[in-house]
């Protein structure tokens, strides 16, 4: 995951994350895909040696980045103003881990920067809310 020249591959990623969470992994992916089909193009980008490859999705704005780091992956969602206050609504519904990332994540001028580890199914269906949160699904 830290070869610039070798993007990575489903086998790859799983490899690397775990087999566990490469399904966590690709239940994200078929969410994003099935609630908001045809809005983005998936992007693998590299950050250097250090923190080796991330899959962003991205329209006119950021909407959430997947990072693979060895045997777990985080998801990153950037909140501004607006999506915070709908975020924090919901706060006190959230996994205990997925809120208290939320309340240590640091709030930049751009906005408030949550990044989580997807280790669990009850995290990946509070990760799914705010998802839902940063960018309304399309209608079916």
């Amino acid at each position: 995951m830290v070869d610039r020249g070798k993007e990575p591959d489903p086998q790859s990623v799983t490899a690397w994350i775990g087999p566990e969470n490469y399904q966590r992994w690709v239940s994200t992916l078929e969410f994003i895909e099935t609630n908001y089909p045809g809005v983005f193009q998936p992007e693998w980008l590299f950050g250097g040696k250090k923190h080796g490859w991330s899959l962003r999705f991205k329209k006119s704005k950021s909407f959430c980045t997947l990072i693979p780091e060895l045997n777990q992956f985080l998801l990153l969602i950037v909140f501004g103003a607006v999506e915070r206050q709908k975020a924090e609504l919901i706060l006190p519904k959230l996994n205990s881990h997925v809120r208290e990332d939320y309340l240590s994540a640091t709030t930049y001028h751009d906005g408030k920067w949550l990044a989580v580890a997807v280790d669990s199914e009850e995290v990946l269906t509070d990760v799914k809310r705010l998802l839902v949160i940063k960018r309304k699904p399309k209608p079916s």
